[in-house]
């Protein structure tokens, strides 16, 4: 009987049409308001809207003055047997320790030392933590803004040709930078620089190359040296530069040995022209891939790389704008 009743006044009473049809659309509304909660779904919204919650957030940088700096003088020329040669370019006086054979696990827990235990502020400190675990040590003295090369080679009677095969347990080669002057230590914050560098033997062949480098700071942190990828429309020629064939036999044989940088070496550019305007000059740093090819016009409008299309999770700039207008000044 009720059946029958309702579908009777549904025949002959529009009223209850509605009334059904407005209770379903209340029901459906509320079950939509909870599930997006309050806010209106993304899909309704608008394209700036959209742009404006998705824009990439920029890191918190803090300036820091590195006062160490170390390269590798002809890296084709250099072997465990014909020793390598280094050229410092320190800011300040500094000594320069280079430990042969170091033992690599040794190496990282060093570090992880001076984050937890003690600060490594001189060679001895480092020593002290790598337990001597190394074949031969040598050391020199870094007179301020002195770029006088220095050349460092294995004994003779240490009667060493190659490390072994890889995977290694020892590092070929470990240069320490440490400022010399206690007091120096108080005015900056990184107080030691280590880089571990790849020497050329019998049994593996890889060319010379500063494979990591470390800054460590007073504060008992330490920061791994990362290379940023600029663009550029014409990269210019250099006598290092090595063969195609040559670079790729490179990068497998650091694979194969665990060594392999995140990309490929940079080259020296010419030009550094934002990538998508052609026409501003590149100041921004895309993370997580490091491709710094866009200008301070253009960063806003991009959620991905145009390099690599990799999605940017952060972003930040190698300079202000005080410091680019003080640059811009200058040059005129």
């Amino acid at each position: 009987m009720a059946a029958v009743f309702l579908v009777t006044l549904y025949e002959y009473s529009p009223l209850f049409y509605i009334a059904l049809v407005s209770v379903c659309f209340l029901v459906t509304s509320a079950l939509v308001l909870g599930w997006f909660g309050l806010g209106v779904p993304v899909i309704l919204r608008n394209s700036e809207e959209t742009d404006s919650s998705t824009r990439v957030l920029k890191k918190r940088m803090r300036q820091v003055k590195n006062p160490f700096g170390l390269e590798i003088l002809n890296p084709a020329a250099a072997s465990v047997t014909r020793g390598v040669t280094l050229t410092p370019d320190c800011l300040e006086d500094c000594i320069l320790t280079c430990y042969w054979g170091c033992n690599v696990q040794k190496l990282h827990e060093a570090l992880q030392k001076h984050v937890y235990c003690f600060r490594i502020k001189t060679p001895q400190a480092l020593e002290d933590a790598l337990y001597n675990e190394y074949l031969y040590k040598q050391q020199h003295f870094i007179e301020k803004n002195d770029k006088a090369e220095k050349y460092c080679q294995l004994p003779e009677d240490a009667q060493v040709v190659d490390f072994g095969p890889v995977p290694r347990a020892r590092y070929p080669l470990v240069a320490l930078l440490t400022l010399a002057d206690e007091e120096d230590r108080e005015i900056y914050d990184i107080i030691a620089m280590v880089a571990v560098i790849h020497i050329p033997d019998e049994s593996y062949r890889l060319s010379c190359r500063i494979l990591y480098q470390y800054l460590l700071l007073a504060q008992g942190q330490y920061h791994d040296l990362k290379q940023l990828f600029m663009s550029a429309n014409s990269p210019a020629p250099s006598s290092s530069d090595t063969c195609p064939a040559e670079s790729s036999t490179d990068r497998g044989l650091l694979e194969k040995a665990g060594l392999a940088a995140d990309e490929p070496e940079l080259q020296e550019e010419n030009s550094k022209d934002c990538v998508v305007c052609q026409n501003g000059r590149v100041n921004w740093v895309l993370l997580p891939c490091r491709h710094t090819c866009l200008c301070d016009g253009c960063i806003k409008y991009f959620q991905q790389c145009p390099m690599c299309r990799q999605f940017v999770q952060e972003s930040f700039p190698l300079c202000s704008k005080k410091e680019q207008d003080e640059d811009e000044s200058t040059r005129v």
